[in-house]
């Protein structure tokens, strides 16, 4: 389901104007809930990286998957990612002054499934932890352990940006997620 366009444009081609047209696409569904699941399809058309961000809660230490992480800044070292506030984990995460973002390698598939919708909290032995800082799980091809730096309310979810403190990384091949399905993503030498 596409977004109605009617525009005119040029359509380069090796920086020559070819032709001008116009396009239109099929329109958006009066129905909202359709036009959710259409929007949430165009963004999925966009592969990311999966992502698991831990912290400590109540009920002790808990993860939840995402794939809105982003770097914001080389100095200071600052990442970001959101949290959606219908998650039943937004009060422990909006709250966490601490946390490590997870980048999972291709086959931690099950943790991404398991911390999108699953059991989210993590047993001993599921986890380590360094001093006063945030459970870490043992197998992420890059780790951030971040300091809570601010928190920005947009639309409906949570930006939560950290100051990253320590991180490590190792070489492999990241789980991806694209149009509902993960995948990989393979490392190659230069």
């Amino acid at each position: 389901m596409l977004i109605k366009v009617k525009t005119a444009f040029p359509f380069p081609h090796a920086g020559k104007r070819i032709r001008s047209g116009f396009v239109s696409l099929e329109p958006l569904p009066d129905d909202p809930a359709q036009e959710t699941i259409a929007y949430r399809r165009a963004l999925g058309a966009f592969a990311t990286g999966v992502c698991v961000v831990t912290a400590d809660s109540e009920i002790g230490p808990i993860g939840i998957t995402v794939n809105s992480f982003t770097s914001v800044s080389l100095t200071p070292r600052l990442v970001l990612w959101c949290l959606d506030e219908r998650s039943d984990r937004w009060p422990a995460f909006a709250k966490a002054e601490r946390f490590a973002i997870h980048i999972l390698p291709a086959e931690d598939r099950d943790n991404a499934i398991r911390f999108a919708r699953g059991v989210c909290t993590l047993a001993e032995g599921e986890y380590e932890r360094a001093g006063e800082g945030p459970p870490r799980l043992p197998e992420a091809l890059s780790r951030f352990e971040c300091l809570t730096h601010d928190r920005i309310q947009m639309g409906d979810h949570l930006i939560i940006v950290g100051r990253v403190e320590a991180f490590q990384t190792r070489e492999g091949d990241a789980l991806t997620f694209h149009r509902g399905r993960y995948g990989q993503s393979q490392a190659f030498e230069a």
